[in-house]
Order: C-alpha cells, then sequence, then structure tokens
C-alpha cells in the first residue's frame, strides 16, 4: 500500500511539472479550454471565444429550449463564426445525473440539435457545425445539489480549428 501512495505521489508531481512548463494545455485536451493559438485578448482566439463569446449555454430541468440568455449566448457565438470562418464546431449536449443513461443521451441530443439549430437560423452553415450527446457521461460537477445539477444541463461549443468536420 505504501509502494502505490509513492507512486501516485510521484505521477501527480511529475504531470504538475509538465502542466507548469506549458506541456498540457490548461483544461486538457487538443480542443479543450486553452486550446488554440492566441491569447485570450486575440479576438480571433479559441481562448477569446470561450472567455468573452462565452462557449456554454444553460438548460432548465428536464428542458432543451433555449432560454433568452441562451440565445443571447448563441446569438454571440455566431457574430464570432461568421468573423472566423476557418472554424468549425461541435456541438456537445450533456445533462445531470438524475433520470436514465438512455433518456439523457436523448436530452443531450436534444440540447446540442437546439443550440445548432439556433446557430443554422443566425446564418451559421450546418456543414461547419456538428452535434454529438454525452448525456449524463461528462459532467462538470459532481454533487447532489442543485448547483451542481445546473451547471451540467448544457449545450457546449467546442471549436475545431481549419474547416473539416
Amino acid at each position: 500500500m505504501r509502494v502505490t501512495s509513492m507512486i501516485a505521489v510521484a505521477a501527480l508531481v511529475g504531470l504538475t511539472a509538465c502542466a507548469q512548463d506549458g506541456l498540457f494545455p490548461p483544461g486538457g485536451g487538443v480542443n479543450g479550454p486553452g486550446a488554440g493559438a492566441g491569447a485570450v485578448g486575440d479576438p480571433t482566439s479559441m481562448a477569446y471565444f470561450q472567455s468573452a463569446v462565452g462557449d456554454r449555454v444553460l438548460f432548465p430541468v428536464d428542458q432543451s429550449t433555449l432560454s433568452p440568455e441562451a440565445q443571447s449566448i448563441l446569438s454571440a457565438q455566431a457574430a464570432w463564426l461568421r468573423t472566423n470562418a476557418a472554424y468549425t464546431a461541435i456541438i456537445e449536449g450533456h445533462a445531470d445525473e438524475q433520470g436514465t443513461r438512455e433518456y439523457n443521451l436523448a436530452l443531450g441530443a436534444r440540447r446540442a440539435n437546439a443550440a445548432r439549430d439556433y446557430l443554422v437560423s443566425q446564418g451559421i452553415a450546418a456543414t461547419r457545425l456538428r452535434t454529438v450527446t454525452y448525456g449524463k457521461e461528462r459532467p462538470l460537477e459532481i454533487c447532489s445539489a442543485e448547483a451542481c445539477y445546473a451547471q451540467n444541463r448544457r449545450a457546449v461549443t467546442v471549436l475545431q480549428a481549419g474547416a473539416g468536420l
């Protein structure tokens, strides 16, 4: 047991060092938060899109209808995408942990499609957008409280550099 703990600590120290050296982008994956060229101040960067425009919209319980706030965020996303035609996007649909896996996958799909349809209605070519549903499989917050559930009921627009999906 002691050897296992020592290995875990060594791995954590190594990963922390790599992250501090800039080998891993903040937030994780290649297309995750912090990905893409440019700083937050560069209006053509993915970082700017996430921080200034907003990459996600939230939904009420068991709903896929866009609120006025969600429409405002998506309108800003559409304006950014019109100006930055070199990007495509994958819209991820998510749900909270309540309900069955199958129900939440379907709800996540409806949420992603609602966001996609709104972007298309704002002049973004459907060929630049793709949807995927994760249901309750990728929560941002894990706890049994409404504050956590609310953060997990979302659609996230993930930018992809280049014109191909």
